[in-house]
């Protein structure tokens, strides 16, 4: 859904000026489903929602204005954004010599890699499977209008992310209804075993990389792609390298002698970011 705004812009507001941050570029990333544009041909504005919270974000240069009281930036979306993060200094490491990478890193330039919700991080990206990003962020947007609690705020509606004992409570034909197609069984374990404690949300967020991702893959549907997903995308393991199709054919095509992941030890999934953005836009390059 496109939240338009028919209201002036709220009054609390936070501007920040911020260095390696380009909105159209995170929302376009593949990594968040719940970011759309507010159609306003003159402004970079869109609208998010996340933690339950509705966010408006205005670009303006390196001027991101958060329409949203300093105590919610604070709490809440200055850690979503990565804002802590240098993303020139870790730009800068990048092998000068791998023409590909660079012309990644300068086309991506701006991409952060976000701090999402867990839960729906791994619903999200259940849904992702064989599927495009127009088509995720359409079963999202009917997955919660149906299953989220409908909030407004300056008269604006929006829909929270169903929770896991709301999903859990559901028919296979319900889920179906969503456009889920096989994924709405994937789904409906998935939410009853986290509704159960079969599956610990919580403990999972104390566990380093490796062991949270082998601790995903116990979840039915979920392979080492959607478990590098959510590893990157909510639990900010920033080792974590996602292959999916357009991934595996830049290493196939581009490092045949596999990719160097030593050298990028610590952030691999932040040039995995860049890559996976250039390799979806190279027709538009």
């Amino acid at each position: 859904m496109n939240y338009a705004m028919d209201k002036p812009i709220r009054k609390d507001m936070i501007t920040k000026k911020l260095q390696n941050f380009d909105l159209k570029k995170i929302a376009e990333s593949g990594q968040c489903f719940r970011m759309n544009k507010i159609e306003d041909l003159d402004t970079i504005k869109y609208s998010i929602v996340a933690f339950d919270k509705y966010l408006e974000i205005l670009q303006e240069n390196d001027n991101i204005t958060f329409f949203c009281s300093k105590e919610q930036f604070t709490e809440i979306w200055h850690n979503y954004f990565d804002l802590d993060t240098d993303y020139n200094e870790i730009n800068a490491l990048a092998d000068t010599k791998d023409n590909f990478l660079m012309n990644a890193i300068n086309f991506g330039t701006g991409i952060r890699i976000l701090k999402q919700d867990l839960w729906e991080t791994i619903i999200s990206f259940i849904i992702s499977q064989r599927n495009s990003i127009p088509r995720i962020k359409k079963c999202i947007e009917i997955l919660c209008e149906r299953f989220g609690e409908r909030k407004e705020i300056d008269g604006i509606p929006y829909y929270t992310f169903p929770t896991a004992k709301k999903l859990a409570s559901l028919q296979i034909e319900e889920l179906n209804q969503c456009s889920l197609g096989y994924r709405s069984k994937y789904i409906l374990e998935t939410a009853k075993a986290v509704l159960h404690k079969e599956f610990d949300l919580e403990i999972l967020k104390q566990m380093n990389y490796e062991n949270s991702k082998i601790e995903l893959m116990k979840l039915y549907g979920v392979g080492m792609k959607v478990a590098d997903c959510v590893c990157l995308f909510s639990l900010h393991h920033i080792d974590a390298f996602p292959i999916d199709t357009h991934v595996n054919q830049i290493l196939e095509t581009y490092y045949k002698d596999g990719f160097p992941f030593e050298r990028y030890s610590g952030y691999a999934g932040i040039m995995q970011q860049y890559m996976f953005y250039y390799k979806l836009n190279l027709a538009k390059v």
